[in-house]
């Protein structure tokens, strides 16, 4: 079970440090496998400035660009350097996420070195979301507001800077499968208060045009229920960049708005959820039953899986 410390302070009241809740965490039987601290990975990366971007001389698609860089943070004593971009939206006055040689560039695995690009120096690196694992984004370089403060960490400035945390759940503990039963088992022991769910009972508007059936092989054992619920009108697409990045800090694949949210509250109140299409349900009953096995289904990373005899389909 992955989460991060603030997903656990949005269902959590306390003041307890990192190492206050992993010992907690411990002492409770929910053994701390990891702790992951964005800052030891991200922390070099700052916003900077392209002050001029011109045509590199020997190159039509790279440009040299000086960077105003405040390598001690806001306030601090302004560095140039000189960086070599092939970035299609690298101009003038563009602010960006500089990476400072000696980075490790973690969607690249490289080291950055001082470096000489078709005869000129280049001293670090104007950084894609791609480069810093924030997504699959490598078109051009990441642009920042124009009033984004120069020199400061960029995963303080995008909020990025959450410790992410890792622990085993044995089988006896299903109830830590969610983020609030983690604060819950907390508070219990005395390291915060828990804090309230607040939930809106939302009346359904038409009768449901689907209905369930469950197989009575699965009726006693496997899916004594399922519930579901219809809804109409939904626009789908990209999902909330704060739902994205929440996600993308406990190792999921952001999908879309409609599949995010359901990862979202699975991982936050241990409430498995699917979105299916209706349009894509033959006729008007979904059925539960087992897999006779060999049947296969496209899932939604684009890959084909192989039911086996007995799973759950």
């Amino acid at each position: 079970m992955k989460f991060t410390l603030s997903w656990l302070k949005e269902h959590l009241e306390t003041d307890a440090t990192l190492d206050e809740i992993v010992e907690a965490l411990t002492d409770l039987g929910l053994e701390v496998e990891e702790v992951a601290d964005p800052a030891a990975t991200m922390g070099a990366f700052r916003i900077a400035r392209i002050i001029e971007a011109a045509p590199h001389p020997d190159a039509d698609r790279l440009r040299l660009c000086r960077v105003e860089t405040l390598p001690e943070g806001p306030g601090g004593a302004i560095e140039e350097v000189q960086v070599v971009c092939g970035a299609p939206n690298a101009r003038t006055g563009l602010v960006g996420v500089f990476a400072p040689v000696g980075t490790h560039i973690p969607g690249t695995g490289v080291d950055l070195k001082p470096g000489v690009i078709r005869g000129q120096a280049s001293n670090g690196m104007m950084c894609s979301e791609r480069e810093l694992e924030l997504s699959d984004d490598h078109d051009g370089i990441i642009d920042l507001p124009a009033d984004a403060p120069l020199g400061m960490r960029y995963i303080d400035y995008a909020k990025l800077n959450d410790p992410m945390i890792y622990i085993k759940i044995t089988p006896n503990r299903p109830d830590a499968l969610g983020v609030h039963g983690i604060a819950r088992d907390l508070a219990a022991r005395g390291l915060g208060t828990l804090k309230p769910l607040d939930v809106t009972p939302v009346a359904g508007g038409f009768p449901s045009p689907l209905r369930v059936a469950i197989d009575p092989a699965l009726s006693e054992a496997g899916c004594p229920l399922f519930a579901g619920r219809v809804i109409r009108g939904v626009k789908n697409g990209p999902s909330p960049r704060w739902l994205q990045q929440r996600l993308k800090a406990i190792g999921l694949r952001p999908i879309s708005k409609l599949v995010d949210v359901t990862n979202y509250f699975t991982f936050a109140l241990n409430r498995p959820l699917h979105v299916f299409d209706m349009a894509k349900v033959a006729g008007d009953v979904l059925h539960i039953h087992p897999a006779q096995g060999g049947e296969e289904i496209l899932a939604l990373d684009g890959k084909t899986y192989t039911l086996r005899a007995g799973m759950m389909a």
